[in-house]
């Protein structure tokens, strides 16, 4: 059966941010996520966890500075630093918030970049996530990388499951993922290869987390072009017991959208 968490980021926009977390409660959600929760204390982000017994299951290690447009440090040469800086930000952020996984981003390629610059990007992406799987498996967090459509983000370092679940296999190999998988956006797969049935077949071995949204809009997982039930089935059948992060823009107030989610719940 499937299990769901809010995304607080994108869901219950109508309220602040730290009351996001009651409304989802109320909704009958049991887990959360969030792309950030750096502008807030872990504390205060813990009390309301706490208070409304939810379980976070998953958030972004900063990504530099996003209001500038920067989506990641990960595969950026010259940037380790402040990437190391940022991981260690987030573990302890995870430390304090009991979360057991960490989304890891990798950038985006420099406009008008050739091969020498994406062998130099991959290179660093490699070495970055190789060190960083070592210092949050030591504190018990596994981490994530995600493919993300180039139409939402354009220029985005991986864009493609194939990329994604190879990069994985040269950190870690292919024997053991818990420390190191693919955060599968049904969305952005959708819209960059499609044929997701087979997608979640070919990969679901390395898929450690899933997300949703409806296509092309990314408003609730009900409207737009795919169906989701039969999806949801298959990850049944396959055995995926993670979560499916439901990370999509509501087309109006949030409770009012989820009768899609209903019958899953009941």
């Amino acid at each position: 059966m499937p299990k769901f968490a809010a995304n607080l980021t994108m869901m219950y926009g109508e309220h602040p941010f730290l009351d996001r977390f009651k409304a989802a409660a109320r909704d009958g959600f049991k887990a959360v996520e969030f792309l950030f929760p750096y502008d807030h204390a872990p504390a205060e982000i813990a009390a309301r966890l706490r208070e409304h017994a939810l379980q976070l299951v998953l958030f972004n290690v900063r990504p530099g500075d996003w209001a500038a447009g920067e989506r990641g440090l990960a595969a950026l040469p010259g940037r380790e630093a402040e990437f190391a800086a940022a991981l260690d930000e987030a573990l302890r952020y995870a430390q304090a918030l009991a979360c057991p996984r960490l989304h890891v981003m990798a950038g985006l390629v420099p406009k008008g970049a050739d091969a020498h610059l994406r062998a130099q990007m991959h290179q660093t992406y490699v070495a970055n996530l190789r060190h960083a799987v070592g210092l949050a498996a030591a504190q018990g967090v596994a981490l994530t990388v995600e493919p993300i459509n180039p139409r939402d983000m354009p220029g985005y370092f991986l864009t493609h499951q194939a990329q994604a679940h190879a990069i994985v296999s040269e950190v870690v190999g292919d024997n053991d993922r818990s420390t190191l998988g693919v955060q599968m956006d049904l969305y952005h797969c959708q819209i960059v290869e499609g044929d997701l049935m087979r997608r979640l077949e070919r990969y679901h071995h390395g898929v450690t987390h899933i997300q949703i949204a409806g296509v092309p809009d990314r408003h609730e997982p009900d409207v737009g072009e795919v169906r989701f039930e039969p999806l949801f089935a298959q990850l049944d059948a396959l055995g995926y017991s993670g979560y499916i992060g439901c990370e999509y823009r509501p087309k109006g107030a949030t409770s009012a959208g989820l009768a899609w989610l209903r019958p899953w719940w009941a």
